[in-house]
């Protein structure tokens, strides 16, 4: 059970944004920069809310109207945002992120388009049983594959593990990082992340379509490195979920 049916037509608190200030599908990008990237790459760009992590922008691309909302780093902030995106209106919610490749053949700049997320978070688990999966749907993730496509980038389809200790298991993590995550890589999970898994569950448990485009970092074990083309790669990534909007908007998924 989440949001009861009689505050969907008030202001949410957090996003600061109500029914009819947002379209069908939004892209959720984890900083604010992004969603400054997302108006710079529409037209008729306006920005629309701006609280906390929360930083949102609507505007069309091809006549379509397509909206933007950054959620900030971790679960807790991904779950209110996607809850009260949901409230206010969204059908289709695209997490536009990074993620800390665990498997070699993965290389920094590929894009990773999860199927599903190991629930290794707590925050939803407030709201229902660790035993429902976390798992993108089919419709995001065939539009995703599309959108890729069409703007060249190198995408991987698998299971990613999202968690909430950043310092534990990144690229940033001190101590034995190697013998703590080879489990994940001996069940051919691909990467880690520190959001899918909340917006997945939070979407899909409310019948809304969720799914996450996700940025790869060099290979955890190599240490934090210098990483140039995240700039470029981000806007391509960027562009891919505006196409996929255009997809599902095309498909009569809105």
């Amino acid at each position: 059970y989440m949001a009861s049916q009689e505050n969907h037509v008030h202001k949410q608190h957090h996003i600061d944004m109500q029914a009819g200030e947002i379209a069908p599908t939004v892209l959720v990008p984890e900083y604010k920069e992004h969603a400054e990237l997302f108006a710079s790459q529409v037209s008729d760009a306006r920005k629309v809310a701006q609280k906390r992590e929360y930083l949102s922008y609507i505007g069309k691309s091809d006549g379509l109207e397509i909206s933007c909302t950054s959620s900030g780093i971790g679960t807790s902030p991904t779950a209110i945002g996607t809850e009260e995106l949901i409230r206010i209106g969204a059908k289709n919610l695209i997490r536009l992120g990074s993620c800390q490749v665990i498997q070699p053949q993965i290389k920094a700049g590929d894009v990773i388009i999860p199927i599903g997320a190991v629930r290794d978070e707590r925050a939803m688990e407030e709201f229902i049983p660790i035993d429902y999966p976390a798992y993108a749907d089919f419709r995001i993730l065939r539009a995703l594959i599309d959108a890729c496509q069409k703007v060249g980038l190198n995408y991987h389809l698998g299971i990613v593990r999202t968690h909430d200790a950043l310092y534990l298991e990144s690229q940033w993590a001190e101590g034995d990082l190697k013998a703590r995550i080879q489990k994940w890589v001996d069940l051919d999970v691909i990467a880690l992340d520190n959001e899918s898994s909340a917006m997945f569950v939070t979407a899909s448990m409310q019948g809304v379509r969720a799914g996450a485009l996700l940025l790869c970092s060099p290979l955890i074990t190599e240490g934090p490195q210098e990483f140039p083309q995240e700039a470029e790669m981000m806007k391509k990534m960027m562009l891919a979920g505006i196409e996929a909007a255009k997809v599902l908007h095309a498909r009569q998924l809105d």
